[in-house]
Formats: C-alpha cells, sequence, structure tokens
C-alpha cells in the first residue's frame, strides 16, 4: 500500500465547473483510467465529460448496454490493474447492487457515484432527491462493509472523488459518492491544486489475496496478468480464493475480515464537521446540499439568539456514530432535514439520548431555509 504525491493532469487554479464535471476531474487526478457507464440523468455529463478526458491521459472509456454490465465491467477492469469507476442515479444504482455485494465479498477496489434524483422508480428523472442512503449500505444481501462520502458542494465533488479512490484502494472496499442533482448540476468556482495525495494498492509476491495477519485487515492485491495464480469467487473463499462453500469457519472468518477491516479502521475514514453545537440548545444533523442551507439557518438564528448548532456527515457509511452520539448530549433536540423520508433520523435515533426530530421531504426540490427555521422555532 504506496501513499505518493502526483502531479495533476488538470491545471492547477480556479476553474468554474458543474459538480458532474469537477467529479470526473476528481478521478482523474486520482489516478482512474478506466470508466464503463451508462447514461442517465442527472449523471449523464459526468460520463460525457470522462469519455473526453479518457483520451487525453490514454484511458479507456466505454458504453455498455445498461448498468449491470456498466459495474461488472469496471469490476473486471480494477481485477486487470486499473483504477475504475461508474456514475449512476437511482434506477441504474438498483440495477449494480448484486455486483457491489460481489465487489465487497471479493475486496474489489472500485467508485460508484451515484447523483441521487426523485424516487422510488423512475420518479422524477430531473428533480433532486436523497432516497437512496440505506440503499448504498443494505441495497446487496449479507453482511457487509463499504464506504459512502456525502459532498456539499462542486469543490468536494472533486475532492471526495479523489478522496473515494483513495479509500477504496486502501482498504479494498467499493466507495460511493452519494451526490444529488442539486450538487452535480451546480456551477461554483473551485480550487485545483497541482499535486495530490495518490493511494495505490498494496502488492505483495505469492502472498494470499484473500486473507492477512496484517493489523488494518486488508490483503495484498495481485492483477490478473501479474503472474499470480488467482480465483476470484462470489462464493465463499479462503485466503487464496479457493471456494469453500460448506465450511463454516472459511466464511465466518472471511465475513468477519471484511466487516472489521472497515469498522476497526473508522477513525480513518469517517469525517465530520460541527458548527457551533458547544453552546446550542437545539442540532442539526444534515448532509449533502441540504447541509448547506443548514449552516445558512443556523448563521442566520444565531444573529437573533437562538442557540442553534450544526453537525455535518461527511461521511455516512461506516456511519459516524460517535460524533452524532457526542452532538446529542451536548444539545436538548436534534433536527435532521433531509431530502427523504428520515432514512438519516432514523440512524441519528439510534445513536442521540436526546428527541430526534425527522424534517422530510420528498416532492422534488431542495429543502427552503424557511422550512428549516419553521421547525426550529416550533421545537
Amino acid at each position: 500500500m504506496l501513499s505518493k504525491r502526483v502531479k495533476t493532469t488538470f491545471p492547477k487554479g480556479l476553474h468554474y465547473l458543474s459538480g458532474n464535471e469537477a467529479a470526473a476531474e476528481g478521478a482523474i487526478a486520482a489516478g482512474c483510467r478506466f470508466y464503463a457507464g451508462y447514461p442517465i440523468t442527472p449523471s449523464s455529463e459526468l460520463m460525457e465529460r470522462m469519455s473526453v478526458r479518457l483520451r487525453d491521459v490514454k484511458g479507456v472509456f466505454i458504453q455498455m448496454e445498461d448498468e449491470i454490465a456498466s459495474i461488472a465491467s469496471v469490476i473486471g477492469a480494477s481485477w486487470a490493474g486499473a483504477k475504475a469507476m461508474t456514475a449512476t442515479s437511482g434506477p441504474g444504482f438498483s440495477l449494480m447492487q448484486e455486483s457491489i455485494g460481489y465487489a465487497a465479498f471479493t475486496e474489489t477496489p472500485c467508485v460508484v457515484i451515484d447523483v441521487q434524483r426523485a424516487g422510488p422508480c423512475t420518479g422524477q428523472a430531473t428533480r433532486v432527491g436523497s432516497g437512496d442512503i440505506m440503499q448504498a449500505k443494505w441495497g446487496s444481501h449479507g453482511d457487509y462493509q463499504v464506504i459512502a462520502l456525502s459532498p456539499w458542494s462542486v469543490q468536494e465533488m472533486y475532492d471526495f472523488t479523489l478522496r473515494a479512490f483513495n479509500l477504496s484502494e486502501r482498504y479494498r472496499v467499493p466507495t460511493m459518492i452519494m451526490a444529488d442533482e442539486a450538487i452535480a448540476h451546480l456551477r461554483e468556482t473551485i480550487r485545483v491544486p497541482g499535486r495530490v495525495e495518490v493511494w495505490d494498492r498494496k502488492k505483495k509476491r505469492g502472498a494470499s489475496p484473500f486473507g492477512t495477519e496484517e493489523e488494518d485487515g486488508v490483503p495484498p492485491m495481485p492483477a490478473f496478468g501479474e503472474g499470480e495464480r488467482l480465483s476470484v469467487t462470489g462464493s465463499t473463499h479462503d485466503a487464496f480464493g479457493f471456494r469453500k462453500t460448506d465450511d463454516p469457519e472459511a466464511h465466518a472468518t472471511l465475513v468477519e475480515r471484511i466487516n472489521q477491516k472497515i469498522t476497526k479502521n473508522s477513525k480513518n475514514i469517517i469525517e465530520t464537521e460541527d458548527h457551533f453545537l458547544e453552546n446550542s440548545d437545539i442540532g442539526l444533523i444534515a448532509y449533502g446540499f441540504t447541509a448547506r442551507t443548514s449552516l445558512y439557518v443556523v448563521k442566520r438564528l444565531r444573529k437573533v439568539g437562538m442557540k442553534v448548532g450544526l453537525l455535518r456527515l461527511k461521511t455516512l457509511w461506516p456511519f459516524p456514530e460517535e460524533a452524532v452520539r457526542e452532538a446529542g448530549r451536548k444539545v436538548k433536540k436534534v433536527i435532521v432535514p433531509e431530502m427523504n423520508q428520515g432514512q438519516v433520523a432514523g440512524e441519528v435515533k439510534k445513536y442521540c439520548s436526546c428527541e430526534v426530530i425527522p424534517l422530510g421531504q420528498t416532492n422534488g426540490e431542495v429543502i427552503r431555509p424557511e422550512k428549516i427555521i419553521e421547525v426550529l422555532k416550533s421545537a
């Protein structure tokens, strides 16, 4: 496992980009050289930019026949040694779930950007939503872990995509950007650095690719074509990939390790930030675009004497339970605004000892400041 600083291929300095365009540049900066995808609103601009930019860096772009083929191609490219990604929205994300479970069980590093829209089903293809949060963690069956990040700006679409690749390579796990239409189509000025930190997966000749005694629980990962004997199966397997479908100990060992390599390293993965919580009576817990609105509300109400604070969740999975628990100790009530019917509010209730008030909205619109202010004042 190697960390290095590399020169970016996009000019250093200020650029005026959309969220989708910024995510594509973050992926290229991280070393992504393979993209397979299928166009779907509101993520299509990301795919379009990758189709152009991958030519510039001698990468490979392929439009697949659907989202199932897209994620399968990404997994295959990863095992061929490439840093690989795809992007989609709700219906396509649903189609990818079986393969995401396969990627988790085979410990395949890959990045999926889900630009969420109003669902369920086809829903409102051009409207905003945040209804895929639970699906990101529980969309496939069995016990496994993923990493999911939640950007709130165009700058973070760049930064978080870069970080998603680094986390995915470091821990050999599918990593997701849970963006939304509002961020993806927003245009802002971002700053692109001249050099960035990039992680590469670790390699060790002859080592077992699905088992390790190392403390972080992450085995080295060879690629096909490097002379290693590789068996990559979605069935229960031992440390060298051989099927052990009737072995209870092999299954328990494998499932425990692929979970613990994330949960035991959660402090290195989870990021949150708080604003004014130390002297607040009421706290907002928010993520994504809604967190921007929430911070605006907090600053506005504090000017008129209301003791309100904010905890922003930059990481959604693994869930930042310690930060949420601590926020719950500091305030008397917590309000969770989100563009769904309370998916994260349900998680917050598990860890907060104070009253938790969900503020869900599913009309295809962003949550306006006035709505949050109304609920805060009534609370």
